[in-house]
């Protein structure tokens, strides 16, 4: 088997596509996207895709090592996330050639499915309560939301009150057996990121994400360390490279690697064993495509320590089309109470409507994220 051909489609409201096909016609599909950078990622397969073509397929680890390694200057988000959607399209390939889902050739799975979560409340917090209530009538049992807005590295105690107003809203509207995490986005330097921690303590989070930027958790390993809510993290981090100093600093509870950024499937795969060996959990960042939640769900059919799936169905960022949209059958994600079953179809278990695809991605998107300022002018993380 060969690799004939590969094209990226851009496709609204922010993804891309990744289409591989071998001269047996077996198409593979993969979700080679960085958000906000989808052209940049998709010039970095164009270029990784005169290696591939004319390669057999079906050689992952080779094709993976060689693809990271032979370029000399290696890793980052733009290199790692064109990586990502290559690896899910091969093993989709090769799922499909042989007629079982991925999972069956990574040692078959050890769960039929996985908790998720609803996102809540946008960039900007507002309805939070309502939303997470409406969630879990949904058949959800744990929601996320954003914590803080723009955070000064010290800054006043009304911004840290309407954080912990919203959380208790969200608490008191589902009751004390739903799980909800505040995700403080990277936007929360080191003094406040103490404060926030500490007020939100009582109200017994599922766990606080990017409690500070990754860079930064050193600085504050201490009060990490020692906090009674899990603390999660690990969107920006691409390789085992990355996470091994995070894992091996005992901060981290759970590991949130992006099967769309981090490699894809055979690199996560890694990641999530390294973790498992610390006794951590993992639950992959997907705000993406169907392409990538159907990866995530072969990594966590397989990995043990996977306990928490993100997805998109319905986020902020969905507005042109949603999660299930590019789907030929979008019951193959089949939600029920609180929970997505891992899929049993062959490959990534799902079958891409390209015609649909081709279709919008006449249209395609240039989705940037917000840039926020402080009240000085000054850069604000979002």
């Amino acid at each position: 088997m060969k690799i004939t051909s590969m094209s990226t489609f851009a496709v609204p409201p922010r993804w891309l596509f990744l289409r591989v096909e071998t001269d047996q016609g077996i198409v593979g599909w993969g979700e080679p996207v960085l958000e906000g950078r989808a052209a940049s990622v998709a010039a970095v397969v164009e270029e990784l895709s005169d290696y591939l073509i004319g390669k057999d397929p079906r050689r992952i680890e080779e094709h993976w090592t060689v693809l990271y390694r032979s370029g000399f200057y290696r890793g980052g988000g733009i290199h790692m996330s064109a990586l990502a959607g290559i690896d899910q399209a091969l093993w989709d390939i090769k799922g499909k050639a042989l007629g079982v889902p991925v999972h069956d050739l990574l040692g078959g799975r050890v769960r039929d499915r996985i908790k998720v979560y609803s996102w809540i409340g946008g960039d900007r917090p507002a309805e939070t309560a309502a939303q997470a209530k409406a969630a879990v009538e949904r058949g959800f049992s744990a929601v996320k939301m954003n914590g803080p807005e723009e955070l000064q590295y010290l800054d006043s105690h009304d911004k840290v009150e309407k954080v912990v107003a919203n959380v208790a809203a969200v608490r008191e509207a589902v009751g004390p057996n739903i799980g909800i995490g505040v995700d403080f986005h990277g936007r929360v330097h080191r003094p406040m990121a103490r404060v926030l921690l500490e007020a939100l303590a009582p109200y017994h989070l599922m766990f606080v994400e990017e409690p500070v930027l990754s860079e930064h958790v050193d600085g504050i390993a201490d009060v990490l360390r020692s906090s009674a809510t899990p603390i999660a993290l690990g969107e920006r981090l691409y390789s085992r490279w990355d996470f091994k100093d995070v894992i091996t600093s005992g901060v981290v509870d759970i590991i949130q690697p992006d099967l769309s950024h981090a490699g894809g499937i055979t690199e996560v795969r890694k990641i999530a064993a390294m973790a498992e060996a610390y006794d951590i959990a993992v639950a992959p960042h997907c705000p993406l495509g169907p392409i990538a939640l159907a990866a995530c769900l072969q990594l966590d059919a397989v990995a043990y320590n996977a306990v928490l799936q993100e997805q998109s169905l319905g986020i902020h960022y969905n507005k042109a089309n949603d999660l299930l949209d590019y789907l030929v059958d979008p019951g193959v994600f089949a939600y029920d109470d609180g929970a997505v079953a891992i899929p049993l179809g062959p490959g990534l278990g799902i079958e891409v409507n390209e015609d649909y695809v081709r279709e919008r991605a006449v249209e395609g998107h240039r989705w940037r994220n917000p840039v926020w300022r402080h009240d000085d002018g000054s850069f604000a993380e979002w």
